[in-house]
């Protein structure tokens, strides 16, 4: 394969909550990418400083490791060719009031804030991101 192969993809609690579990991931699926792990979990406070330490000095920082702690996600490596640039055109823009039609955060995104899905941004945060949730033997 050319270029990033995987990404890791985040379904935020928001979107656990309100039940898009099944049809973000049948998008996913339909967009060619391949699921190689996949777990649901609930990240501690800690947990969520921990993987968000990139932005801690930003102002959303308590906000964002709040969210992310507040209940059940699902974490996934995806595989496929151009997986990080892909995906990311997949979910759409951060803000759902300016992602395209079409896209997961502009079906499922309530807001900035309500955001339904992550997508890694790079190759090596691809690698860190996976590696936090998991161990090489549980990927496929």
């Amino acid at each position: 394969m050319k270029g990033n192969i995987i990404t890791l993809s985040i379904i935020k609690p928001y979107a656990v909550k309100r039940g898009f579990i099944g049809p973000i991931i049948a998008i996913i699926n339909e967009a060619g990418f391949k699921i190689s792990a996949i777990k649901s979990v609930k990240l501690t406070i800690e947990q969520a400083e921990e993987f968000y330490i990139i932005h801690n000095s930003k102002p959303f920082y308590n906000d964002l490791v709040e969210f992310m702690s507040s209940g059940p996600i699902v974490v996934m490596i995806l595989t496929k060719e151009n997986a990080i640039e892909d995906f990311r055109e997949l979910i759409g823009s951060t803000d759902p009031a300016e992602a395209k039609e079409g896209t997961i955060r502009k079906k499922y995104a309530d807001s900035l804030q309500k955001n339904a899905i992550h997508g890694s941004d790079s190759d090596e945060n691809a690698i860190i991101e996976s590696d936090f949730f998991f161990a090489k033997k549980d990927r496929f």
